[in-house]
């Protein structure tokens, strides 16, 4: 992955996620999106056409390119996975959890974002069980390690 600022992060998910809705992102609805001047917009998408990650003419519409798609996505994916488990497991406000998600996006490496994921995956699987941490070991495990009459996500998970 290309190194990009944070600030470019946020310029290529908002155009992926603009892109995704309209079609196309123009520099004045990323400007709304991200609330900052149009001028600001100008200057981002300079540099992300440098690096060939747009394609961006003044007065015309925004689009990513494959690898400013492949980028874009991955924020998002991040972006997704984190405010999932700050309002799915640890029941965060949605704003805050949000906010921590735009925060985070930026610098979670992919090894912990995978933790993250898991971790998420299992308690929204079997929350009725509890988690055990193993320690020092990869992983999560059910006490009833996915066998219990009782709990619905574990017959589920059987069939």
């Amino acid at each position: 992955m290309k190194t990009l600022s944070s600030s470019l992060e946020d310029y290529l998910e908002t155009i992926y996620e603009i892109a995704e809705s309209k079609g196309a992102a123009r520099p004045k609805d990323i400007a709304d999106h991200l609330q900052v001047k149009p001028a600001s917009v100008t200057g981002a998408l300079k540099h992300l056409a440098e690096k060939e990650l747009i394609n961006y003419a003044p007065y015309d519409v925004v689009t990513l390119t494959a690898a400013g798609k492949k980028i874009a996505r991955e924020i998002q994916r991040k972006h997704k996975a984190l405010f999932g488990f700050f309002t799915n497991v640890l029941d965060i406000d949605t704003q805050e959890a949000e906010d921590f998600a735009c925060k985070m996006e930026h610098n979670i490496p992919d090894h912990v974002l995978e933790r993250f994921i898991g971790f998420s995956e299992f308690v929204q699987r079997c929350p009725n069980s509890g988690a055990v941490w193993r320690e020092g070991a990869h992983g999560y495990f059910c006490k009833t390690r996915g066998v219990d009459p009782q709990c619905k996500k574990c017959q589920l998970a059987a069939t």
